[in-house]
Parts: C-alpha cells; structure tokens; sequence
C-alpha cells in the first residue's frame, strides 16, 4: 500500500466525513478507498477481467414489446445472467434486478443495452470486483470475513 497526500477543500472535506462517519468507515482513508473503487469500477477500461454487478431499471410494462425484449436481451447474454428479479411497483411500472457474472466490459455492454431500451426510466450498474483484481472480494478477505 501506497500513502498519497490529496488537497480537498473544505466542503468536500465535510462531505468525507459526513459519509465515514455516516457509514461507520474507522477512517477517512477507508472512506475514499472505497469511492475510487466504486468511480473506477464504472469505467469501460478502468480494470479488465471478470466482476459481479446488479444492474437495476425501472420500466413501463405496457410500453409496445419492452418486457420482451428486455427478457431478450438477458436471454441472449444467458452466460452473464445469474439471477433476476422482478417487481411490481404500481399497475404500470416494474423494477428488475439482474445479477451478472463474466467479463466486465461486456457486463457494462449489456447494462447499457438495457438502460438505453425505449421505456427504460431509470437504470443503473453496481459492478463488484471479482477475487482477482484486489477489490471488494480482497478487501473482505484482508479484514479477515
């Protein structure tokens, strides 16, 4: 491990402390470690290799043939779906959480293929490291989980 200095202004510098304090984190260091995996994590060419993600999107279920394609397009990345969930927020809108596995650009290119369907309101891609690249899996296996 690396020591970096960094200059925040102040209220940056609150907000970093609002969150360690806010999610329990034993320090700043902590903090901002896991903010740059979080923000690296969501780069095409950040890190290659295989991750986890749970992608989430909200969708119109009358929308002409969305349900559809979207059930589709997991079907045609069967080797990425891992599991999926399915919500029924009110009498037009769905929610569904796919949990994916495999190579993480082509993670990143389903998600956007999804989020950017006709009716998709909302959409988002939480991508976890897989064990090999010194993230999440790491960081649990270091504090001894």
């Amino acid at each position: 491990m690396q020591r970096v200095t960094l200059t925040l202004d102040d209220d940056l510098l609150s907000a970093v402390d609002a969150l360690a304090e806010h999610r329990g984190y034993a320090s700043r260091s902590e903090a901002v470690r896991d903010l740059l995996r979080s923000g690296l994590g969501h780069e095409d060419g950040a890190v290659d290799g295989d991750a986890y993600a749970a992608l989430t999107y909200v969708f119109d279920h009358h929308k002409r043939d969305l349900a559809k394609r979207l059930l589709q397009a997991q079907h045609d990345h069967h080797d990425l779906a891992v599991a999926a969930m399915h919500v029924h927020l009110d009498h037009e809108t769905c929610l569904e959480t796919v949990v994916l596995h495999g190579p993480r650009r082509d993670l990143i290119a389903l998600s956007h293929a999804i989020i950017s369907q006709r009716g998709v309101r909302h959409g988002a891609l939480q991508i976890i490291p897989g064990t090999n690249e010194g993230g999440v899996m790491n960081k649990a296996q270091d504090e001894g989980y």
